[in-house]
C-alpha cells in the first residue's frame, strides 16, 4: 500500500476528518532513524547515525560485508576519541556539521532523511569538490576535509577488520614456501596482501 492509498483509507474510516499535521506527517513520510549498531562514545547519536550512513555509502555491502557489517562506524568513533588530537576532532565535527547543513541547503532535508540516491549524490558532490581542492593544493595533507578524513577512516577500519583482511585482501596467517619472481596473478589471485 502506498501513502496515497493509506490516506484515502484513513480518510474513509474517519469520515474525511484528517488533521493537517497528520496529513503532512504521512505525506512527508515520517521516517524512523536508522538503527545504530554500536553505542557511540565520541559522537552524539545523531552524528553517529550520519557517520554510519556515510561509511556505508563509501563501502557498501556487495558480495563482501559493508562498512556497517564489520563495525566501521564504531571504529571511527573510537579512533577519533582515543587517538586524534583535539584540533583534528574539532575539525572533523565542524566538517560533519557543514556536511549536514549543505545537505539541508541543497536538498531541503537532513542527510539521514534523504533517499539513497540523493545521499549518494550529496556524498559524490562533496567528495569530488574535496578531491579537486586537494589537486589544486588548497589544503595541507594533515588538514584534509571532513569527507576525505571519513573516507580514510572508513577504509582503514574496513581493511583492518577480519572480513576486510581475509575476504578482500589476501591473508595467510602462517606463510608457506617462498616463490620469487612469479606473475602477480599467480601470487594470490591478484589480491593485495593484508599483512607483509
Amino acid at each position: 500500500m502506498n501513502r496515497r492509498e493509506a490516506i484515502q483509507r484513513t480518510a474513509l474510516v474517519l469520515g474525511y476528518a484528517i488533521s493537517a499535521p497528520a496529513l503532512a506527517a504521512v505525506l512527508n513520510g515520517c521516517k524512523a532513524a536508522p538503527e545504530l549498531t554500536y553505542k557511540p562514545v565520541f559522537f552524539t547519536e545523531d552524528q553517529a547515525r550520519l557517520v554510519s550512513e556515510l561509511a556505508e555509502i563509501i563501502l557498501p555491502k556487495t558480495d563482501t560485508p559493508g562498512a556497517k557489517d564489520v563495525g566501521v562506524p564504531g571504529f571511527i568513533d573510537l579512533v577519533l576519541k582515543d587517538t586524534y588530537a583535539q584540533k583534528d576532532k574539532d575539525r572533523f565535527l565542524s566538517g560533519l556539521a557543514e556536511f549536514e547543513e549543505l545537505a539541508k541547503k541543497n536538498f531541503g532535508d537532513s542527510f539521514i532523511d534523504l533517499d539513497a540516491d540523493k545521499q549518494k549524490e550529496h556524498v559524490k558532490a562533496v567528495h569530488d569538490q574535496a578531491v579537486e581542492a586537494g589537486r589544486k593544493g588548497e589544503f595541507k595533507k594533515e588538514e584534509r576535509p571532513f569527507i576525505l578524513m571519513t573516507k580514510e577512516l572508513t577504509l582503514l577500519g574496513f581493511f583492518t577488520s577480519e572480513p576486510g583482511a581475509t575476504q578482500v585482501l589476501q591473508y595467510e596467517p602462517v606463510p608457506g614456501a617462498y616463490h620469487g619472481c612469479i606473475p602477480i596473478a599467480e601470487a594470490g589471485n591478484g589480491k593485495q596482501w593484508a599483512t607483509s
